[in-house]
């Protein structure tokens, strides 16, 4: 926990100097598309143009408010006072009035600054949380063009399967009509060969799905290339958490909150400081004695002053309230950071291993194609049978299979790592 929290507050700027694009060209122009195609992106976008909005409602305080006024009313009974044989009357039945009023806040003692700064900050969180949408579609959309490798080369793998058995059952029709083989052995080359070719169709179909898939978050529809490679330098834990801290958007979001909260306690402080307010008008309205049914021209300016002086301790509750908040938020970056260094841990572990499993698998596949061409030789010379020829095709398959898989996982938890540091895919 100490080694998280000097992570968190130490602060060295680390500069990302390596090259930025860890993909091809195909999944780069993918990704981009899905900043067009992807609705949920344009949602996002709207919420920060809202942010941007909000701001430059709060900075338009600084000026002050000019208003138009009008009115008319008809009063009855009318306002008279009768003095022997005359009448005078004090309000006129038909009353009209018109001004112009302005009120500026003279001094507001960092209220409106405040606003400001929380504004800038929400801003900055919906920025964020563009980013944080951003990074997430890339990574799955990523994850799902692996995918479709994936099962791309699966398919190949059994074609090439097929293929081979294909060709031992013709070697095993020659044989039975030679005589040097039995109805069963071709039976049991074409079960096999119906079982690759049920199998390839599986894979098709996970094929298709996944491809509809991608077109429903890109648009496109079909993969050209064919790599299940990433170009990503080896990283330490140390090197991907204080990337991590530096560049992942969920981390920056919860660090914004913590921002968030604090500004709050501070508005809800000022709360309890006075204000001090210039009101002025300028316009013309009648009811002036003597002459009360012509309007006159008049005119006031003033300055007020209003201090808090109780509320029942409910500023004061405010305040503890978000002190409450700013200790929460605080704890969940602390607890974020946790989880991340043992997810980081985790994906660097992947990696080393499926790297290592990999150099493995080629060895294992060295092997079991010489098994399968040995077998392939034996069958044309009839010294095997349908049995061991399928078995070492198996092999050879299996072999193919686990390298396939553990070049997928690779780039799983390559991805993984990158999406916890926040590292962008390409410049």
């Amino acid at each position: 926990m100490k080694k998280i929290i000097l992570l968190l507050l130490a602060v060295v700027v680390y500069n990302n100097t390596f090259s930025q694009n860890l993909i091809n060209g195909e999944l780069k122009n993918l990704l981009n598309q899905s900043l067009i195609y992807f609705p949920k992106v344009k949602e996002v976008q709207q919420s920060v143009q809202l942010a941007e909005d909000k701001l430059a409602l709060t900075e338009l305080n600084k000026y002050p408010d000019v208003t138009i006024d009008a009115s008319y009313a008809y009063v009855q009974p009318k306002i008279e006072v009768a003095f022997g044989e005359k009448t005078f009357q004090f309000s006129p039945e038909h009353n009209v009035s018109g001004a112009l009023n302005g009120s500026y806040t003279l001094f507001d003692f960092g209220r409106l600054q405040s606003s400001i700064e929380k504004a800038k900050l929400e801003l900055q969180t919906s920025k964020h949380v563009a980013e944080q949408l951003k990074h997430s579609l890339f990574f799955q959309i990523s994850q799902l063009y692996y995918q479709i490798i994936y099962a791309k080369k699966a398919i190949e793998i059994q074609n090439q399967v097929i293929q081979l058995l294909a060709e031992n059952k013709s070697v095993v029709e020659v044989q039975l009509k030679n005589g040097n083989a039995i109805q069963l052995d071709l039976l049991t080359i074409q079960s096999k060969i119906d079982n690759e070719i049920n199998r390839k169709i599986d894979v098709e179909t996970n094929l298709q799905k996944l491809l509809n898939l991608l077109k429903y978050a890109t648009g496109v529809g079909t993969i050209q290339e064919g790599q299940l490679a990433i170009t990503l330098k080896n990283y330490t834990l140390d090197e991907a958490m204080q990337m991590a801290i530096l560049h992942n958007p969920s981390l920056a979001i919860a660090k914004d909150k913590v921002s968030v909260a604090k500004a709050e306690v501070a508005i809800t402080k000022l709360n309890e400081l006075p204000y001090v307010g210039l009101k002025a008008s300028v316009g013309s309205r009648n009811g002036y004695l003597p002459n009360i049914q012509d309007p006159r021209f008049n005119y006031n300016a003033g300055i007020g002053f209003s201090v808090p002086l109780f509320n029942g301790g409910k500023t004061k509750q405010q305040v503890k309230i978000h002190e409450r908040s700013v200790a929460l938020n605080e704890t969940n970056v602390v607890s974020q950071l946790h989880d991340f260094e043992k997810d980081i841990q985790a994906a660097i572990i992947d990696i080393n291993s499926n790297n290592s499993r990999i150099k493995n698998a080629a060895s294992q596949i060295e092997q079991a194609a010489l098994a399968q061409k040995l077998s392939v030789s034996k069958l044309k010379n009839g010294t095997t049978t349908p049995i061991e020829i399928t078995s070492t095709n198996s092999d050879y398959q299996r072999a193919l299979l686990n390298q396939l898989q553990y070049q997928y996982q690779l780039c799983n938890a390559q991805l993984e790592l990158i999406k916890l540091m926040g590292v962008e895919l390409f410049d």
